[in-house]
C-alpha cells in the first residue's frame, strides 16, 4: 500500500468515465491511454471492461469504480460489495466507494458495507468519497484507506456547493481532521491552478475528471461564456 501511495504523491490522477448515451460511453480506455501519455500518474476507470483493458496495458496504477443504480437507494457509485467483488476481479488497485450518509441499497449502512468489503478482501485499498468533516471522520474510523472529497457538492448538506468556493474550505476543513491516511482533493478542479493550489493545501494526490476527458463539459464552458458576453 505504502509503494502504492508513494506512486500517486503529488501526482495527477485522471477520472476516465462516460456513462451509457454519453458521445463517448465504450471508449474511455482511449481517454486513459492518452492521460497516462500526458503525465498521468494514475487513472480511474468505471466498469469491469475497462479496468480490465487499462490494467493489461497501461504501467500506472489504477482506480475502480462501478456505477449501479438500486431503485431504493441514493447512493449509485460502487454502493454494494457486488460491485467491490467485480472491480476486485478486474484488477484495480484501489477501488473508490461513496461513503456518506445517503441511503444504500436495501437500508445497508456504511458501517455494513465496511464490514463485507473487508471481510471479502481484507488486503483491497478502499477509498472512501465522503461529502463533510463528519463523514470522513466516521470513513476513517472504520478503516477506509484513503479518503476523497468528491462527494462533495452531490449530497443534501452541501447540494449546489463547489469544492474550489472560498479556497478549497471544505478541502481544508477535511484535511485538518484526517491526517492519518492519504486525503485525496476530487471534485470541482477546473483548472491547473486549482490542482497547484490543493497540492499547497496538503492534498496528496489530485483526481480530475470532466475538465479533461468529457468534450462536452468543455464545450459547454466555452459556449456559456461566450453567450454571456454576447448579452
Amino acid at each position: 500500500m505504502i509503494e502504492l501511495f508513494q506512486k500517486l504523491h503529488r501526482g495527477l490522477v485522471v477520472s476516465c468515465q462516460a456513462l451509457p448515451g454519453e458521445p463517448l460511453f465504450g471508449q474511455m480506455f482511449a481517454m486513459a491511454r492518452a492521460a497516462v501519455e500526458g503525465g498521468a500518474s494514475g487513472v480511474l476507470l468505471n466498469g469491469y471492461e475497462d479496468i480490465v483493458l487499462a490494467k493489461a496495458a497501461l504501467d500506472v496504477p489504477v482506480i475502480g469504480v462501478v456505477t449501479h443504480a438500486y431503485s431504493d437507494a441514493e447512493v449509485d457509485l460502487t454502493p454494494t460489495v457486488e460491485e467491490v467483488t467485480a472491480i476486485m476481479r478486474a484488477g484495480a488497485d484501489m477501488i473508490a466507494c461513496e461513503a456518506t450518509n445517503r441511503r444504500r441499497p436495501e437500508g445497508e449502512t456504511i458501517d455494513t458495507f465496511y464490514e463485507k468489503c473487508r471481510r471479502r478482501f481484507p488486503q483491497g485499498i478502499l477509498i472512501a468519497e465522503v461529502a463533510t468533516v463528519e463523514e470522513a471522520i466516521q470513513a476513517r474510523q472504520l478503516g477506509f484507506d484513503c479518503i476523497s472529497t468528491a462527494a462533495y457538492g452531490y449530497t443534501p448538506e452541501t447540494a449546489g456547493r463547489r469544492l474550489p468556493t472560498d479556497d478549497f474550505a471544505a478541502f481544508r476543513d477535511i484535511r485538518q481532521v484526517v491526517t492519518d491516511c492519504p486525503v485525496i482533493g476530487e471534485g470541482g478542479i477546473t483548472s491547473p491552478d486549482h490542482a497547484v493550489r490543493l497540492l499547497e493545501l496538503g492534498a496528496d494526490f489530485l483526481v480530475v475528471g470532466s475538465c479533461i476527458t468529457r468534450p462536452q463539459a468543455i464545450t459547454e464552458r466555452f459556449t456559456n461564456a461566450m453567450q454571456q458576453q454576447a448579452m
